[in-house]
């Protein structure tokens, strides 16, 4: 769900609390004492699909990336048992894991596999991203920079 100004931080949050939710659920199987890369690959299935769903559409602030990044390593924390008391710095937690900071790579990747997708067919979807819908637009007298639009945030990723 994205705003008509194409905000889609509602839209994040919501994500990032259905997949807390999920993680709190399970929270015993993601922190028992299985081997570390079999946790690791529950998380990403059972986390990230519910997290990362319909990302392709999303268009990330940098307050959208704080939120997901900062998700990120809050798994990653509540699976190795890493309280925020602890003072363990994030590049800490990461080498314990084995593991980079990735949900935003990811991200961008699906973006640009579903840009490339639409952008093949001749679609109403491919000339709405492209903007060439013939009409009239509403101008909101508003100051400063024009808002990110979707096809902004993709030309953006095109560089992941």
């Amino acid at each position: 769900m994205t705003t008509n100004d194409a905000r889609c931080t509602h839209e994040i949050k919501c994500r990032i609390a259905m997949a807390t939710a999920v993680f709190n659920k399970k929270k015993t199987l993601f922190t028992s004492k299985l081997n570390l890369n079999l946790r690791k690959k529950l998380v990403k299935s059972c986390i990230w699909g519910r997290a990362l769903c319909g990302t392709e559409t999303w268009t990330l602030r940098k307050v959208d990336q704080k939120y997901l990044e900062s998700f990120e390593m809050w798994y990653w924390r509540r699976m190795d048992k890493i309280s925020w008391t602890d003072r363990v710095r994030n590049e800490k937690v990461l080498h314990r894991v084995k593991e980079d900071r990735n949900i935003l790579h990811t991200i961008k990747r699906r973006k640009a596999n579903w840009i490339g997708h639409i952008l093949r067919r001749n679609s109403l979807l491919k000339h709405v991203i492209e903007g060439k819908i013939e009409g009239r637009m509403e101008v909101m007298g508003r100051q400063g920079r024009r808002r990110k639009r979707l096809l902004d945030d993709l030309k953006e990723t095109r560089g992941y």
